[in-house]
Order: C-alpha cells, then structure tokens, then sequence
C-alpha cells in the first residue's frame, strides 16, 4: 500500500511539474506588411490612343468599292 501510494504521489507531482508554466498563452507580435505603391509609367495613354486611331480608321475608312463601271 505504501509503494503504491508513494507511486501515485510521485507521479503527480512529475505531471503537476510538467504543466506548470504553461497556463497563460504566448503573446505572438504581429507581422507588420508595407505594400510599396506601383510607380505609374508614361505609357498608360497608349492602349487607348491606339485604340482610338483604329476605330477613326475604321468609321473613315471610305468606301472600298473598287468595281469601275463599263460606261463610258
């Protein structure tokens, strides 16, 4: 009786030690982000002046009727 008390003694305490100190959470510090803002380029006007030279080309193109008439 006595060795099996002395067990269950010695075994709470090496338990009750294991667990000390574990009580309160880690305070984990929070990663800071910096996004650097994109530099605009010069060419930002070019997708659309392009595009509005192919749709004046297209509207004032003329007539592509190449058929000449046999009258004379």
């Amino acid at each position: 009786m006595k060795l099996f008390s002395a067990a269950l003694v010695s075994a709470t305490l090496i338990v009750s030690s294991a667990n000390a100190g574990n009580l309160i959470a880690p305070v984990m510090e929070e990663e800071v982000i910096v996004e650097e803002a994109s530099a605009s380029s010069g060419s930002d006007w070019l997708i659309p002046l392009f595009a509005l030279i192919l749709f004046a080309a297209a509207v004032g193109g003329g007539s592509s009727d190449t058929i000449t008439s046999p009258i004379n």
